[in-house]
């Protein structure tokens, strides 16, 4: 039953603009699909109603680390045996185990597209999508034991450092992973996308390619956002859409954030081209 196909990334990396792509690209709308109903394309791993569905009336704390783990493996099953060839699903978790549960079960992944972002730019997004300062995010970056803040709708994500998390589900053994640079999906997002839709076997027509990468354009989900606001934005943050450009963690991070960060993940970002 290896039906789940995996979209995943560090956060602030571009899944929710991959998401959105592969909406427009697979229902083919005549108008941009709205950007709240990302999740037809496939829910997120961390959604809290996923577990209360299979606690089956159960009180269910989100906010228990150990009750989400536990429940975990029922909710990837339940999601892997719809009856469809795949099932997509988005995570921000690293491919590890965490005391003893395989966040990312290989017997139910039929493989992953993983979206790599630059870490400088990804930082200053990351910072105004938290609210954090740019110092703490670079520090955070070299933890391993980085995790995000379960609330009453996310549960706790297991981040991690982030070269190990890119390590994580590049170097994954069980099932085929795609690597996909952000940075592509800017500069050549045809070829970009197209290597993603050939990697989970869909026909690549290139007027619905071109259609489907216009009506996920940033500046279309950044509209969207603007008037109909966006579901997956955290409380507190201004906005979800908020930049999209590459280059910015440069112009913007103050020289210790870079230093630091540039030193803790060099060989990644070497491999990557980014150093």
């Amino acid at each position: 039953m290896k039906t789940i196909l995996w979209l995943a990334s560090y956060p602030k990396s571009g899944n929710t603009w991959l998401r959105l792509f592969l909406f427009n690209y697979l229902f083919d709308p005549d108008i941009p699909a709205p950007i709240n109903q990302a999740h037809r394309v496939g829910p997120g791993d961390a959604t809290v109603a996923l577990y209360r569905a299979a606690a089956k009336g159960r009180p269910f704390d989100p906010r228990d680390s150990k009750a989400a783990l536990a429940l975990r493996p029922r909710v990837i099953a339940a999601h892997a045996g719809t009856g469809a060839a795949v099932n997509f699903m988005k995570t921000h978790n690293a491919n590890i185990d965490v005391a003893g549960t395989p966040l990312i079960p290989p017997a139910l992944t039929r493989g992953a597209l993983y979206v790599i972002r630059d870490p400088l730019d990804m930082a200053v997004s990351f910072a105004h999508h938290y609210k954090v300062s740019h110092e703490h995010v670079a520090e955070a970056l070299g933890s391993s034991a980085h995790a995000t803040t379960a609330d009453d709708t996310v549960l706790q994500q297991y981040l991690g450092n982030w070269s190990k998390h890119v390590r994580s589900w590049e170097r994954a053994t069980g099932f085929p992973t795609r690597v996909i640079r952000y940075e592509d999906m800017t500069i050549d997002p045809h070829a970009a996308f197209a290597a993603a839709l050939t990697f989970i076997g869909a026909p690549v027509d290139d007027t619905r390619l071109d259609k489907a990468i216009r009506f996920s354009r940033f500046d279309e989900a950044s509209r969207q956002e603007a008037e109909h606001g966006f579901v997956e934005k955290p409380a507190g943050a201004t906005r979800f859409f908020r930049s999209g450009k590459t280059g910015e963690g440069r112009e913007t991070l103050p020289a210790p954030s870079i230093a630091r960060i540039e030193r803790d993940h060099e060989a990644v970002m070497r491999r990557h081209g980014y150093l």
